[in-house]
């Protein structure tokens, strides 16, 4: 049994290729504002046209398959739907889509895949088949996958999918020898890393770079750009072990949009805890390993809070360590066309490293891409390409 067709036939309609494809552009646009739901697309079409289409919208409010049959209304009656991820099949916030789709009468469903929630996992794509509703399983499968592997990710790991993204120079440096770092890249990749912001649930960073930046870490990009209801601020997250981030910091003024969480380990002084409580952060106590916050503890307690997707951006201790124990499942690296040399100059990735070259991450499948003056290379950690064995449930859902 496969997690893509268990229960249901393969799709044999090269048209269905078209509109799931719709589909898988509007469940994109939900990606970084509706976790820890998965960013869903829905379209009916009747005749030929699509009569009815929409995503997941933020927690509390509608699934995309409601948003599709609301604007449908009566045209769903014997149409088909297509929908990224098989429907629901029980109460949360809102009550079942499954029960929505048997009532408007929908004749035939094609679902790219399967639902590993224990709560689903096949049990509506049996229902639908049960009252009659033809149902096929599997276009636009790796697609789906690869755009909600954050939500299949924290399923399946109880941690949410980890993009670790940084910026350097040619010879591999991300600052000067005199800390200086603004900018090695030209305007169109920093551009496009806001984009991964966009996309993203939370955004960490470590206590070095709040000390030395002062950055907000809010998403800077217009409305054309970003998915729907504008740019979206991820959650701010500062590794922190001792409590040190200033309560003046950008990120912790009332008028910086978005919220901050600040992990620090149980050996924090109580009273810098409390003032930086008093700014409106949300502190996160967390074990600590040698008197440094755990961050696979971090993780863990990241995905309980329902964070799909996690942008790291540094410095090069946070992603170091984060590598020294296989937690980076995704590199985004933009490159610049400048070297700047210095032995005291800093690289992108710290921590202990490998002994061996061979030992190091690999990326798999990577992409390059001409971002203005810079190259950008990206790709997944090997064996956490997101494929069909993300579909698999364990304990940790």
């Amino acid at each position: 049994m496969t997690f893509l067709s268990s229960q249901a036939k393969q799709i044999t309609d090269p048209a269905d290729h078209t509109w799931m494809h719709r589909a898988l552009d509007l469940s994109s646009q939900a990606i970084g504002r509706v976790s820890p739901n998965p960013g869903v697309g829905a379209v009916i079409v009747q005749d030929g046209q699509i009569v009815g289409q929409g995503h997941t919208e933020p927690p509390g409010q509608r699934h995309a398959e409601i948003v599709a049959l609301d604007q449908a209304g009566k045209l769903a009656s014997g149409a088909t739907m297509y929908v990224t991820l098989e429907p629901c099949s029980h109460h949360g916030r809102t009550p079942p889509c499954l029960d929505a789709i048997l009532d408007a009468g929908i004749a035939r469903v094609v679902i790219a895949v399967r639902d590993p929630n224990p709560l689903v996992n096949g049990r509506s794509i049996a229902a639908l088949q049960e009252a009659g509703v033809e149902v096929e399983v599997g276009t636009g499968a790796s697609e789906a996958i690869r755009i909600n592997a954050g939500f299949f990710r924290r399923l399946q790991t109880g941690r949410p999918e980890i993009h670790a993204k940084y910026a350097m120079s040619l010879d591999g440096k991300i600052a000067t020898h005199t800390g200086h770092a603004r900018w090695i890249t030209g305007p169109e990749a920093r551009e496009q890393a806001h984009l991964i912001r966009d996309r993203s649930d939370a955004i960490l960073v470590g206590i070095g770079t709040v000390l030395a930046d002062d950055p907000m870490l809010t998403t800077r990009i217009d409305d054309v750009l970003a998915g729907f209801g504008g740019p979206s601020h991820p959650v701010r997250v500062v590794v922190d072990s001792q409590a040190r981030t200033p309560i003046t910091a950008a990120m912790l003024r009332s008028e910086t949009p978005g919220q901050t969480i600040i992990a620090v380990s149980e050996l924090a002084p109580a009273n810098r805890i409390s003032e930086l409580r008093d700014t409106g952060a949300d502190i996160l106590t967390l074990p600590d390993i040698n008197g440094r916050v755990n961050l696979d503890a971090l993780m863990l307690s990241l995905g309980e809070r329902g964070i799909n997707a996690l942008m790291v951006e540094g410095g090069a201790q946070i992603i170091g360590s984060l590598a020294d124990e296989g937690l980076i499942d995704r590199v985004t690296a933009f490159i610049a066309p400048v070297l700047l040399g210095g032995d005291g100059a800093p690289s992108p990735i710290g921590g202990s490293g490998v002994a061996q070259a061979d030992h190091g991450l690999r990326l798999v499948e990577p992409a390059f891409e001409q971002i203005g003056d810079d190259i950008r290379i990206s790709g997944y950690v090997a064996d956490r390409f997101p494929d069909e064995r993300l579909l698999a449930c364990s304990p940790a859902s």
